[in-house]
């Protein structure tokens, strides 16, 4: 693969700098993800979590890692590694990692539905005072994924309600502000989650048509508007974090937009090449077969 040149042939780092700062967020968010899934699973598995229930109490993390892998994996494809390379035993190699890659995230997604159904399982309870429940070890589910533990030095600050919620079989409760939060906010994962795995099936064809050389202009411009409408959908989804005031949850999605953004200016600067157009994008180039 060569590297992105000006019309002179001098390399232009900056604009791999960039991206690959991207895909550095990315990397750490799934820290924070981390993070935050092993604070949850502390409430929500407090007997432990099996097997099972792994995908359920650390979707946000599993699905996070499944897609950085698959990101760096399209990045290869379509910006690192040659066309001449892109063959033979590396190529069966990438598809099954790939395919590994698509199993976890379409699990991941299943993590979010489950969340999606706990949240909604939630069944009003006989608790009527908060601080009177101080001393009985429950947990107060502020918002999706967020828990504290109910103490006579907290109750009070975590809620003023007099009617609550709790999740069978637990010590989680909550009030209706939170749990109507907590059900919009899961349903905000499914659709998201959704979203990206139909935005990366157009993606992998995109891919095979153009390593096959069937990729043509017209079919450019219907899956592009395909993925224009996906991509909005999920814009809407950041806005709704941001409103929300979940940064991470908005700051990550807004890095995953740009970052495909990134891949898909990799494709089209890829397809322009092996049609014989000489497009300059301040980026590696793949070079035609």
């Amino acid at each position: 693969m060569s590297n992105a040149a000006s019309a002179g042939g001098t390399p232009v780092p900056w604009f791999k700098i960039f991206k690959y700062c991207v895909y550095a967020f990315l990397i750490v968010n799934l820290f924070f993800f981390f993070m935050e899934d092993w604070a949850a699973s502390a409430h929500l598995f407090s007997n432990g979590i099996s097997f099972s229930q792994l995908i359920e109490a650390y979707a946000a993390t599993i699905d996070t890692a499944a897609w950085v892998v698959l990101l760096l994996i399209f990045e290869l494809e379509t910006s690192v590694i040659s066309d001449t390379r892109l063959k033979g035993n590396l190529k069966w190699l990438l598809n099954g990692l790939k395919g590994i890659c698509y199993l976890v995230i379409v699990y991941a997604c299943y993590g979010y539905l489950s969340k999606y159904i706990i949240v909604h399982a939630f069944e009003p309870s006989a608790l009527t005072d908060l601080c009177a429940q101080a001393a009985h070890n429950l947990s107060f589910m502020t918002d999706l994924d967020e828990y504290e533990s109910i103490a006579a030095a907290n109750c009070a600050d975590l809620s003023a309600a007099s009617a609550f919620y709790q999740l069978p079989g637990t010590g989680i409760v909550t009030d209706t502000e939170a749990l109507q939060s907590a059900q919009w906010l899961s349903l905000i994962d499914v659709v998201n989650s959704a979203n990206w795995l139909l935005i990366v099936v157009i993606l992998t064809m995109d891919v095979w048509l153009q390593l096959t050389g069937k990729l043509t202009g017209n079919i450019i411009k219907v899956t592009t508007a395909f993925k224009v409408v996906l991509y909005f959908i999920l814009l809407l989804c950041a806005v709704f974090w941001g409103i929300d005031g979940d940064f991470l949850d908005f700051w990550d999605a807004f890095l995953w937009i740009l970052a495909f953004a990134l891949i898909e200016l990799n494709l089209f600067e890829w397809h322009a090449e092996s049609e014989g157009k000489h497009t300059v994008l301040g980026d590696s180039d793949k070079i035609a077969h």
